[in-house]
């Protein structure tokens, strides 16, 4: 029979039967002598069978093979090719940018067509040609818009198409923590499977060693059932672990899809971050939302601008060629339109008065919003760094002192110095704070993103609502 595993095969006449031995890899099935002794075409014939069966196996092998690791950098890159989010934003800085070309045009004119004068009773009635006064008329009007008002409307959408772009910078900045904390929870959920697994397959042992020490008379029959209890508690938190392990990779496929369930990379070091404590009260002013807001009170302050041109009306020419009978003579009319603000205290002004409220308004919203961003950000930066002083505790001290207790407790446990109820407690304080080192570094890792990701590393494409530059206004 011949072996089934993607390796080295070599077929093996003993005189007896044919040997069909891989030399590498694990059997799916144990080598067996065949009842005939071989010819060399039968050598030929089970060797073909044999690769020929041994094919799905090694292209199984190779596609698991495949699947790379799934790095940080490459999550947020997908991630971010897979947003539909900044796709509608991107839109949104079209429209804008389209309607800030048809703002900067002149109204289009307007065709007028009409009778005037047209008799209803008498012996001219309905005749558009008896009558001197009757008239067709046909004539175009214009309204004549000033330059600086058109250039004020456009100027608005074009300061919207910049909001747009202060929002996609937020939602892009939004979407890179988001999926750098996916990424970094189903990396510690892992991490956190896997030390309970490891920490079962040394309470089996445990187990183990306490069954013999009990057939040996060693050992009390109540020891063997605190070692089982101990394996139940581990696989029912393997279990719960498991389920976390599912919901992380869960969310992280809402980020990347697919490639959420490839193997993860190694995870990025946690002890420093891109935004330090110097640079960070000259750089909060760049955070996405402080520039979407600061976009925001660009475009009002367009809007205004926009208002104080409305304060002085624009003309409307018209120009009109009337017909009558050919009796008469043809007319030509001219006019011009020009609205009256005859209250212009209690329309325009106010209208400019609001928009010059609602830009005060939106400067004391950025200030405020400046102010709490830079508190938050400044504890993230103390808990954060408070956390690597901790996880550095529990790497030299807390968790060396814990493996020695357990690996004393074991020792005393083998030389029938000691309970096992010693070792059984001394490895569940090990385990627990293994556990909560973890847990130590998962929230760790959260701040440390929160941190990286707080103002985009390239934020070039925030000035668009630079304070700066709304103060030059």
């Amino acid at each position: 029979m011949c072996v089934l595993a993607p390796c080295e095969a070599a077929l093996v006449s003993n005189g007896v039967g044919i040997v069909v031995i891989f030399r590498s890899g694990a059997p799916l099935l144990r080598p067996q002598f065949s009842p005939f002794v071989g010819s060399r075409r039968t050598l030929r014939y089970l060797a073909l069978v044999c690769i020929a069966v041994s094919l799905p196996q090694l292209s199984v092998a190779q596609s698991a093979g495949a699947a790379e690791p799934l790095s940080l950098d490459q999550a947020l890159r997908v991630a971010q090719e897979r947003s539909h989010a900044l796709l509608a934003q991107d839109a949104a800085q079209e429209s804008a940018r389209e309607m800030a070309v048809a703002a900067g045009q002149l109204p289009d004119p307007t065709l007028r067509l009409g009778i005037q004068n047209l008799p209803v009773s008498g012996p001219d009635a309905g005749s558009l040609t008896r009558d001197f006064m009757t008239m067709r008329s046909i004539g175009v009007m214009q309204e004549i818009t000033r330059p600086e008002k058109r250039r004020a409307r456009a100027a608005r959408f074009i300061r919207e198409a910049d909001a747009a772009q202060a929002v996609r910078v937020t939602q892009l900045s939004n979407l890179r923590r988001d999926a750098a904390v996916a990424w970094l929870d189903r990396h510690f959920q892992d991490r956190l499977l896997g030390a309970l697994r490891t920490q079962r397959s040394e309470a089996v042992l445990q187990v183990e060693a306490a069954d013999a020490a009990y057939r040996a008379g060693r050992g009390s029959q109540a020891d063997t059932f605190a070692a089982r209890a101990a394996v139940s508690i581990l696989e029912d938190r393997i279990r719960q672990a498991e389920i976390q392990v599912a919901t992380a990779t869960t969310n992280l496929e809402r980020w990347v899809g697919d490639d959420a369930r490839r193997p993860l990379g190694a995870p990025p070091s946690l002890k420093t971050v891109v935004l330090d404590a110097p640079a960070l009260e000259t750089r909060i002013a760049h955070h996405p939302e402080i520039v979407a807001l600061a976009a925001r009170e660009t475009v009002v302050q367009a809007e205004a601008d926009l208002a104080r041109a409305n304060q002085r009306a624009d003309w409307s020419v018209e120009l009109m060629y009337s017909q009558r009978g050919s009796a008469y003579s043809n007319m030509i009319s001219i006019g011009v339109s020009v609205p009256l603000q005859w209250d212009q205290k209690n329309r325009q002004d106010r209208e400019l008065a609001s928009r010059l409220s609602m830009v005060e308004q939106l400067r004391a919203e950025r200030d405020e919003l400046t102010r709490q961003l830079l508190s938050q950000a400044r504890g993230w930066q103390q808990t954060w760094r408070g956390n690597l002083d901790r996880i550095d505790h529990y790497e030299r001290s807390l968790l060396p002192l814990a493996a020695e207790r357990t690996r004393a407790a074991l020792a005393a446990y083998r030389g029938a110095a000691g309970a096992l109820a010693s070792v059984l407690e001394a490895r569940r304080n090990e385990i627990e704070l293994r556990l909560e080192g973890l847990r130590l570094e998962m929230q760790t890792a959260a701040l440390w993103a929160q941190l990286e990701y707080l103002i985009p590393a390239d934020y070039a494409t925030a000035a668009v609502g630079d304070p700066a530059k709304i103060q030059e206004k």
